[in-house]
């Protein structure tokens, strides 16, 4: 174990996350990581990845969320109903997403700026948070429009950020493909919606076996090509790099979060 490890370690023993509720099924929780302190913090919404399936929960993205405390940030670590019997897919899972956003809100917690909120997904979790940065343009009545809680910006590692690259897992998320429910991909695909209002960070490791690095090529020059305001960072390593704390990438990512 690193000596950042082992602070980090250390931290989660001394500061436990507050349990947040913003449903009543199992999966509907979050966890509430906060810096000691007063003041308002910015706020980072973690979303876990694990194509959208089980057995990945948000115990993967603990570590990133707890450095996310050392750096002076609050972090809402959240989970969400996964395919298969848990009900997940759409529209639930997207459901879930916003729901436990706009939950922030209802708090109603001084310590939390929500003036200044970034969605942060790993793999398929980078996909839901380049949904949930662009919930504002969303089609009125369609799932997650209307935010309570906005994006400032999103940074997204490693990330499904072309749903069509994502295979037979992309179709069970959205229940069929895009000739059978356009209307979920043009709503779901991140390439679908380019330009995003928000400013979008990319980290992608460039040994990545589980996510090619060119789907994140692809969005960027796409989004550029768009007039988005975007930034890819290509790091060494794999595909979990970019969310331990002691990686080059994270390093990388965490600097493009700094104010």
């Amino acid at each position: 174990m690193t000596r950042l490890a082992l602070r980090i370690a250390r931290a989660a023993l001394r500061r436990p996350p507050a349990h947040v509720r913003y449903g009543e099924h199992p999966r509907q929780v979050a966890d509430l990581h906060k810096p000691p302190g007063a003041g308002a913090r910015p706020v980072v919404v973690v979303l876990h990845g694990g194509y959208w399936q089980p057995p990945y929960t948000r115990l993967i993205t603990r570590p990133l969320c707890l450095d996310h405390v050392r750096r002076g940030y609050v972090a809402l670590n959240v989970d969400y109903r996964r395919l298969g019997k848990e009900g997940g897919g759409w529209p639930q899972t997207f459901e879930d997403v916003a729901a436990a956003i706009d939950h922030l809100d209802r708090l109603d917690d001084a310590s939390l700026d929500l003036a200044r909120v970034t969605m942060l997904g790993h793999s398929a979790g980078g996909q839901l948070a380049l949904w949930a940065a662009g919930r504002d343009d969303l089609p009125a009545g369609a799932v997650g429009a209307a935010p309570v809680v906005r994006a400032q910006r999103v940074l997204a590692l490693a990330a499904v950020c072309d749903l069509a690259g994502a295979g037979p897992p992309a179709h069970k998320l959205l229940g069929g493909g895009p000739a059978q429910v356009p209307e979920r991909w043009a709503q779901a695909d991140p390439m679908r919606r380019i330009p995003l209002g928000v400013p979008v960070g990319l980290v992608h490791a460039s040994g990545d076996e589980t996510v090619s690095i060119r789907r994140s090529r692809a969005y960027a020059a796409a989004a550029r090509a768009a007039g988005a305001e975007i930034s890819l960072a290509e790091t060494p390593g794999g595909h979990r790099d970019p969310i331990d704390p002691a990686s080059r990438a994270w390093a990388v990512a965490a600097d493009w979060l700094a104010p």
